[in-house]
């Protein structure tokens, strides 16, 4: 689908006796590309919150509503398929080999945008994983844009963090009487080398925490696509950017050692702020919007400004 695509979008706004709701969705044009976006908001006069995905490539729009539909009442969230990712992958065929130069450039021009729709002068701005890698970047970048980010256990120096599970999971294996688990982990190398790498560390990460691990199937295709922008990411060290001119805000699992959760809590006691915090989600590893949902809500409800 080409250029030609990009205004097809349906925009529903109705009043419901409090304010005139938002049901968005469509086709944008994002540095030449067409990427789908969806807003939903009970009010158009709420402020905007931009959420970024994790991965890269991990579409959450289909059900994304699960750890966002109680932020509905004081935000317009907005959700997004980053390039190449989920229904935006459809729109195009043909896009260029994608870099973090590329993604950090499409998410200042996604802030634009949804300025400019929204007739706003900033964004709140929130993102998962490799979405908080992508969020704390513009934050470093375009503060004048944000209201505030927010930052759900962000990649902040992922090369490190893949190091120290490893060590982990070589413990705990040993803990556990694993002996299988030894023998693979013991061919692991960080950086990862190719999708081997990192299926044996995630498929025991899982595991050693009790957790179903994703098929092989599955990395190797994902890898295909996203394993090279992955440790492009992975080798930048985003802890040495301490000073934010916007508020910053950490959503820490307890349990994390996806995107080890020590190693971003070290980070956040150099962070130079305005306004800054830290929450723990003693109930988490990686995924803690989705096992925390109605907590990280509240937060953040509880951080809109007036």
């Amino acid at each position: 689908m080409g250029r030609a695509a990009v205004f097809l979008f349906f925009l529903i706004s109705f009043s419901d006796g409090a304010g005139q709701q938002v049901r968005w969705a469509g086709a944008v044009d994002i540095n030449g590309v067409s990427q789908w976006v969806t807003a939903r908001g009970s009010d158009a006069k709420n402020p905007v919150l931009l959420f970024l995905h994790g991965g890269p490539g991990n579409s959450v729009i289909s059900y994304a509503r699960k750890f966002t539909s109680e932020l509905e009442r004081k935000y317009i969230v907005v959700q997004w398929d980053q390039r190449n990712s989920g229904k935006t992958a459809t729109l195009s065929s043909v896009t260029p080999p994608v870099s973090v130069e590329i993604l950090k450039s499409d998410v200042a021009a996604m802030i634009q945008h949804l300025r400019k729709q929204f007739s706003c002068e900033g964004i709140y701005l929130a993102g998962h994983s490799w979405g908080g890698f992508l969020a704390l970047i513009a934050a470093q970048e375009h503060p004048e844009w944000l209201y505030a980010c927010f930052a759900i256990n962000p990649m902040v120096k992922q090369d490190e963090s893949e190091r120290q599970s490893l060590v982990w999971m070589k413990e705990e294996a040993r803990r556990q009487g694993k002996k299988d688990a030894l023998i693979e982990l013991d061919n692991v190398k960080v950086p990862f080398v190719d999708f081997e790498d990192l299926y044996v560390h995630r498929k025991w990460l899982s595991v050693l925490q009790g957790r179903k691990p994703v098929s092989r199937e599955f990395v190797e295709q994902w890898s295909r696509q996203w394993l090279t922008l992955f440790k492009e990411a992975s080798a930048m060290d985003l802890t040495t950017a301490t000073v934010f001119r916007c508020p910053v805000y950490f959503f820490l699992g307890s349990s994390d050692r996806q995107t080890v959760a020590q190693i971003t809590a070290d980070y956040y006691g150099k962070v130079q702020a305005e306004k800054k915090d830290l929450f723990w989600f003693t109930k988490s590893s990686h995924s803690l919007n989705l096992t925390e949902p109605k907590k990280l809500q509240d937060i953040i409800l509880s951080l809109r400004n007036p």
